[in-house]
């Protein structure tokens, strides 16, 4: 009987083969701190799951608060068990604003929230921050799975393709959090296309150190070992970006041969791991690297094989992919021994949306790194976004999507729903469209990617609103402008760069101490969205480049930037661009 859904593979495994190891976490030194067989995993799993449907809560939203561990396994599929909405959420560091939390359940419409012991004694503290978390019920799933008798009580669910699995919430957004609704039949589709892409097997072992709230964490790093009957050794995030050696050294001392991340996890790899450190490892059993969630950028690939080819690492082990979470995860990606597949085109004819083959000897090129084709059923159409058309060969247009990996949508949002999962290409009938916002072109059907029509930020594989960080930058300052703000990033060294333009309000301009606003500026952005500020320029009054409607031009801000054609009171910007000689620098 074929299986409809993750907890029916659980199951399976857990009849065939409880012992055999499922999942592993990590401490900082790389030690085993836990580890659960498929037999643990799946009576914890039953516990929660009777829990939930005990308290009636099939069909409903919960919130899954969890830390890096093994418990958000346990209490992710328990909630798919009991036929519950999941909604993996990044539980608040210590001290810090319960902003986005509030935003997700009151978007979700949440009715109860699932945490560990240790975050469950800060809940009298929270509650008492907001009235939304307040409302809430808050159950401690360890206590759940020390009652081995609630795993009998479980009632077994029925899915079909569409039942709704979990809301995977875009990263970065505080103020207005949107949740993708991911489907049962999604995460089955997607981790086939997973697995056959980079041809896993129960003889793989994977080494992830991703968040699991966000998509590739969760797809790839949670639900795809359990897919293919494989073991999962995990890390926590803060320990890989504190120590990027803890990585490496875990699929050194476990063999293992599947494992990625975004771009920057290879560049902090590259510059960070020393001499001796390399003397250690072995890398020659890592068969899939594969790069996504942001730019994948040639230089960086070069770079990390150069310098980790001694401990066996070899150019083909690399896979780079594209991807987004309205497409689950993976959209496509290549064949997994081919090595990557590199273009040297015009940059002059990209900016005119054609793509022309140039050789090094010209200036102003760009290399771009090609991400493999889709898989099942699953097709990529390049369109002009205006008139909906699509393009011809050779020019690059909109990525657009559709097959059984593409969501049913985002949650209590239909509107938006409809503009963007049901678009049609004007000359063919076929069936509706998923729109990415992205751009790129297809060449021997090979996909690349060129840059995004969509305004959100994405550093070191989050996605961040300029909205959101635009707010923070107003409130920061008492001289400083409302809505008056545009954040983008530019290109340094090979690496997306924030830079934040922020008008002066008239009655400052000649009094604003440019300093302390920069300061208070930089302190913000840093406490609400954790990024760094490479440049900051504070504007006159009514100079900032603006639509007829008063919208923010964010990409003529972003060009005048570069041509240093801005009206200046001051600024802070750690590399001036070579053709910016007005910016004043504090």
């Amino acid at each position: 009987m074929k299986q409809t859904n993750i907890v029916e593979i659980l199951r399976s495994h857990s009849i065939h083969q409880p012992d055999r190891l499922a999942y592993t976490f990590l401490t900082d030194e790389t030690v085993e701190t836990r580890s659960l067989s498929y037999g643990e995993l799946d009576e914890q799993v039953r516990a929660i799951a009777a829990a939930l449907q005990d308290l009636g809560m099939a069909g409903e939203r919960v919130l899954l608060l969890y830390p890096p561990g093994l418990e958000f396994i346990s209490a992710f599929l328990g909630c798919l068990a009991a036929g519950v909405v999941a909604v993996p959420i990044h539980p608040p560091r210590r001290n810090r604003s319960m902003s986005r939390v509030e935003a997700i359940a009151q978007d979700a419409e949440a009715k109860l929230a699932l945490t560990t012991a240790s975050i469950f004694s800060n809940i009298e503290k929270w509650q008492s921050q907001t009235a939304e978390l307040n409302s809430l019920q808050w159950l401690n799933s360890e206590t759940l799975v020390s009652k081995r008798e609630l795993a009998q009580q479980w009632q077994p669910i029925i899915t079909e393709n569409d039942t709704l699995a979990y809301l995977q919430y875009t990263s970065g957004s505080t103020s207005k959090p949107k949740g993708v609704m991911v489907s049962h039949g999604n995460v089955m589709h997607n981790s086939q296309c997973i697995q056959e892409g980079f041809e896993l097997t129960p003889e793989s072992v994977s080494v992830s150190w991703l968040p699991h709230f966000h998509d590739m964490g969760l797809i790839d790093g949670v639900i795809q070992p359990l897919y293919a009957g494989f073991s999962g050794f995990l890390l926590s995030p803060v320990s890989f970006l504190q120590q990027p050696i803890r990585w490496l050294q875990a699929i050194s001392k476990y063999k293992g041969t599947h494992g990625g991340g975004p771009n920057f996890a290879y560049d902090l790899c590259t510059d960070k791991v020393t001499p001796e450190q390399l003397e250690i490892l072995d890398l020659s059993s890592w068969c899939s690297a594969y790069s996504g969630a942001e730019p994948v950028r040639r230089a960086t690939l070069e770079r990390f094989a150069a310098k980790f080819q001694p401990c066996g690492f070899q150019p083909q082990f690399f896979y780079p992919c594209y991807g987004l979470a309205e497409g689950t995860l993976m959209v496509t990606g290549g064949n997994l021994s081919d090595k990557p597949v590199y273009r040297q085109v015009s940059a002059d004819a990209l900016a005119r949306d054609r793509v022309v083959e140039i050789d090094e000897s010209t200036s102003r090129v760009k290399d771009l790194v090609g991400c493999g084709r889709s898989r099942l059923d699953t097709q990529v159409a390049i369109a002009h976004p205006d008139s909906m058309t699509q393009c011809a060969a050779g020019e690059v247009g909109e990525i657009w999507i559709k097959g059984g990996s593409v969501t049913l949508g985002y949650w209590n949002r239909p509107l938006e729903t409809e503009q963007n999962f049901q678009a049609y290409l004007k000359d063919s009938g076929a069936e509706p469209f998923f729109r990415t916002g992205d751009l790129g072109f297809i060449q021997n059907d090979e996909l690349f990617i060129t840059g995004r029509i969509k305004d959100v930020i994405i550093i070191r594989g989050r996605n961040h609103y300029p909205q959101d960080i635009e707010l923070t930058v107003e409130q920061s300052h008492i001289a400083l402008q409302p809505a008056a703000s545009a954040a983008f990033t530019v290109e340094i060294e090979g690496l997306e760069k924030l830079v934040i333009l922020q008008e002066v309000k008239r009655t400052y301009l000649k009094q604003i101490d440019v300093e302390e606003a920069i300061g208070n500026i930089r302190q913000a952005v840093t406490k609400e969205h954790e990024l760094q500020v490479h440049a900051i320029l504070l504007l006159k009054t009514q100079s900032i480049p603006k639509t007829s409607s008063g919208k923010i031009q964010r990409h003529a801000c972003r060009e005048q930037f570069l041509q240093g054609n801005l009206e200046i009171v001051g600024g802070s910007d750690r590399q001036k661009p070579q053709n910016n000689p007005n910016l004043i620098t504090v």
